[in-house]
């Protein structure tokens, strides 16, 4: 998400400074960006401290793992991230004088007991599960942002993110866009976790990166949910990649996820009515596009 990011700022005559430890990252992801007027990419890890040169408008910190995969493979490299790298990205905005975003996550219900889901809902989250180490991150990322904008004055805003998907994905993700998508170009069946009933409402990167890029220009300091309202169970969402990939792989069902949520849709009013943002692109358009970059990737590694 942090290099469509980058595209849209620069887009807009911003001047960008990218920070990435390359953990999960690709700095092949902003390599059409090299030598670009306004833009560096600087190598660092957001918990040993940020150091940058010259006058700051906005920390967007939008650093963090973000795949179950991730969550078994590194869960203390996360939760860093979450804590100590968000400190110091507020320390940096405070220093500064700038304005500050967290990219927290729909992780922070945890399985709701409702839905869809409003910013004022407190989530069930687990906080000794397997998920938790990101789950809790960012609740305590939520936490301690909004201590430094009533204790110290910091100018901070928080997004909300729900399953965003769209081209620069790790094709060994863990996710699922990027599972069934590869799994399916492949020829392998796509698996499912449990019955597949579970929802989820996938929202494409490009509507997703807008609606940051105005909850930046806007007033609005309370959480934002940013996602589509178009919930798919995932077993509906198998038959969809199938479907946009034109094969008939089968669909193989494995033990269900501990902790895997059962539903998930953002209540977007506060959006739609503060800043004016919807989607704009459908599942099947989004697919298509995300299908395309991945077909590009496995043919490059072939």
């Amino acid at each position: 998400m942090g290099s469509h990011l980058c595209d849209l700022l620069l887009g807009e005559g911003h001047e960008v400074v990218a920070v990435d430890n390359f953990v999960t990252g690709s700095a092949s992801n902003v390599a059409h960006l090299g030598g670009r007027s306004g833009f560096s990419l600087v190598e660092a890890d957001v918990c040993d401290g940020l150091r940058v040169d010259g006058p700051v408008d906005f920390v967007l910190h939008f650093a963090s793992p973000a795949s179950p995969d991730d969550f078994k493979r590194i869960p203390i490299e996360v939760m860093r991230a979450g804590s100590i790298g968000t400190e110091n990205a507020l320390e940096l905005a405070l220093a500064r004088g700038a304005s500050f975003m967290l990219a927290s996550t729909s992780e922070v219900y945890g399985d709701p007991a409702i839905s869809p889901q409003p910013e004022s809902y407190w989530g069930n989250v687990n906080p000794i599960g397997p998920r938790s180490c990101y789950d809790e991150a960012k609740r305590y990322g939520e936490a301690l942002t909004m201590s430094y904008r009533r204790a110290r004055g910091v100018d901070t805003k928080i997004v909300r993110f729900f399953n965003t998907y769209g081209p620069r994905m790790r094709l060994d993700d863990g996710r699922v866009v990027p599972n069934f998508i590869k799994q399916a170009l492949t020829g392998k069946p796509l698996t499912v976790y449990g019955d597949g009933k579970q929802t989820r409402s996938f929202g494409y990167v490009a509507d997703i990166v807008r609606g940051v890029y105005l909850l930046m220009q806007s007033d609005c300091w309370e959480p934002v949910n940013l996602g589509t309202q178009e919930e798919r169970t995932i077993l509906e969402f198998a038959v969809a990649v199938l479907k946009a990939t034109g094969r008939d792989n089968p669909i193989v069902h494995l033990e269900a996820a501990k902790d895997d949520p059962k539903q998930r849709r953002p209540d977007t009013t506060r959006a739609e009515t503060v800043l004016g943002w919807k989607p704009s692109t459908s599942l099947d358009e989004g697919l298509r596009r995300t299908i395309e970059y991945f077909q590009a990737q496995l043919v490059g590694s072939a």
